[in-house]
């Protein structure tokens, strides 16, 4: 299986309650019943204060490679991630486990 770790960074200025947001926040929660690829799937806001801390985390699997690619270009993942391009910046870390 194939870990996916997602996490975003806010833009300057933009808050959590900000309308895009919000809407980015539910495209992504809505993703585990719309990609039949993920077997496991997490997303939340970040409980830290720390000033390394990022404001968002997704936390994923798939079953391979190729799921891992499917999931990525799913229409449902490509609407959310266009959301997201908005109002973030993001780092990702793919592994095996």
């Amino acid at each position: 299986m194939i870990r996916h770790l997602v996490l975003f960074k806010l833009n300057e200025g933009v808050r959590r309650d900000d309308p895009r947001v919000v809407a980015g926040v539910q495209a992504f929660e809505e993703l585990e019943k719309a990609i039949p690829e993920l077997r496991f799937w997490e997303c939340a806001w970040n409980i830290s204060d720390r000033p390394i801390a990022y404001d968002f985390a997704i936390n994923s699997a798939v079953d391979d490679a190729e799921a891992l690619q499917r999931y990525l270009d799913h229409p449902a993942h490509q609407a959310g991630v266009a959301q997201w391009r908005e109002f973030a910046t993001w780092v990702i870390a793919d592994y095996p486990f």
